[in-house]
């Protein structure tokens, strides 16, 4: 597929979109609000684009933040998970296993035998580098 090249920039602002709000909760019509076009036009310009759904870019950018946090900060699998965005601990396990080759606790083990210093977490709650949450909390991860 060919996409017009008026169009470009508005799928960058949607991409832009992404990478800033990876945390919250996204969905598919609201990112292709943010390029002006319908949500299906949307999905198959952006693919065409990026090589990948949005959507999958948007797990993808969320497993990213999430391998950072794993190796610097000193947060549980569940505070990383809640942080960039997911829900549900058991989706968010799958979604990294999948797409890093092992689980997030491997990760952060095999990184921790690094030896590298890891930011205390109650740093990065003040900070507002990563919100804190509450089971109840509503949203869901796509």
């Amino acid at each position: 597929m060919t996409v017009p090249v008026g169009l470009l920039p508005h799928l960058r602002r949607a991409r832009d979109h992404i990478d800033r709000g990876y945390r919250e909760p996204l969905d598919l019509d609201g990112v292709a609000a943010v390029a002006g076009v319908s949500k299906y036009h949307f999905i198959r310009c952006f693919e065409s684009t990026y090589g990948e759904t949005p959507m999958r870019y948007l797990t993808r950018r969320r497993i990213e933040r999430a391998q950072d946090l794993l190796r610097g900060a000193n947060l549980t699998v569940t505070e990383v998970c809640m942080a960039v965005g997911f829900t549900s601990l058991g989706s968010f396990s799958a979604k990294f296993t999948r797409l890093v080759g092992e689980s997030p606790t491997v990760y952060r083990a095999r990184w921790a035998k690094a030896g590298a210093p890891h930011v205390p977490g109650c740093w990065l709650f003040m900070a507002g580098v990563v919100r804190n949450f509450r089971e109840g909390d509503a949203g869901h991860d796509r």
